[in-house]
């Protein structure tokens, strides 16, 4: 399948998430400007997104992901989204040994299960290892689950093989106090959802959300911080379907998990000073 690569810098984001219906509200995570504490002019975070594959609709959500996060946070999106619908391609951009270099996080909304090249598997998990931030959503914790090697599930921090039947979850907030999870509130019903089944919480996870799994009849981590080397990961299994991932919950939650991966969100769930975009 063919390769689409942007670089891309959004501007008159409120016109954009109105069109899509975005996460509606007044909210802003953090102070508007574009000056740190310290006074100086705040370069915009540099936010890779490596997105396609397998089972969902990731040319909506990666319109859903960048204009939303854009609304809230001071960002500049790298595109990588390739591989069509193949649960078996390999990202062209981890052939490279210094793929994330570049960037400050990376926020992986890919769903590539039939990768099992050992290679290029701790080739991903390495770039965070080193220290670069990400954010990891959805089926991307399915991906590379058939590689002999558990880099990356040390870098998600869980690990699942399936999910349970599609339906809306009631996702319990386990850490108010976390910033992370600040105006999430005690419990969200999402509008649709397919559970993931955790295995495995790995030793650097530390559990933000969860939810009853109606088939295993248990409750289910699906949000969780992750510490891997020098990298901080934050993730979610929450996403599959569209009209949960546009909500201003959900967007809000990945826009603060984004910056604290990346060292940018406060004690207060608020971007730090020059990070944050106010909507009007």
């Amino acid at each position: 399948m063919g390769r689409f690569v942007a670089a891309i810098q959004l501007v008159a984001v409120g016109a954009l998430v109105a069109g899509l219906g975005i996460g509606a509200g007044e909210s802003a995570i953090g102070k508007e400007g574009a000056k740190g504490a310290s006074g100086k002019e705040v370069k915009a975070i540099k936010a890779l997104l490596v997105t396609g594959g397998c089972c969902h609709d990731y040319k909506t959500q990666t319109k859903i992901l960048t204009e939303g996060i854009s609304a809230r946070v001071k960002v500049n999106w790298t595109v990588v989204h390739e591989g069509g619908t193949n649960r078996n391609h390999k990202v062209s951009i981890y052939q490279d040994a210094k793929w994330a270099e570049k960037y400050d996080v990376v926020v992986h909304n890919e769903c590539f299960g039939g990768v099992k090249d050992v290679k290029l598997v701790e080739r991903i998990a390495a770039g965070h290892k080193a220290g670069v931030g990400g954010v990891v959503l959805h089926c991307s914790a399915h991906s590379y689950r058939g590689a002999k090697t558990d880099e990356w599930r040390k870098t998600v921090g869980v690990s699942s093989y399936r999910h349970e039947r599609h339906r809306a979850v009631e996702v319990k907030n386990l850490k108010a106090d976390h910033p992370i999870m600040k105006g999430f509130g005690t419990s969200w019903k999402t509008p649709a959802g397919e559970l993931y089944v955790i295995q495995k919480l790995w030793p650097g996870a530390v559990p933000l959300g969860s939810a009853y799994g109606k088939d295993t009849k248990k409750d289910h981590v699906c949000i969780w911080t992750n510490r891997y080397g020098k990298g901080k990961v934050f993730g979610t299994t929450i996403g599959h379907h569209n009209e949960t991932m546009k909500t201003k919950v959900y967007l809000d939650m990945v826009a603060r998990g984004l910056l604290w991966a990346c060292g940018k969100l406060g004690k207060d769930g608020e971007a730090k000073a020059g990070y944050g975009v106010r909507r009007k």
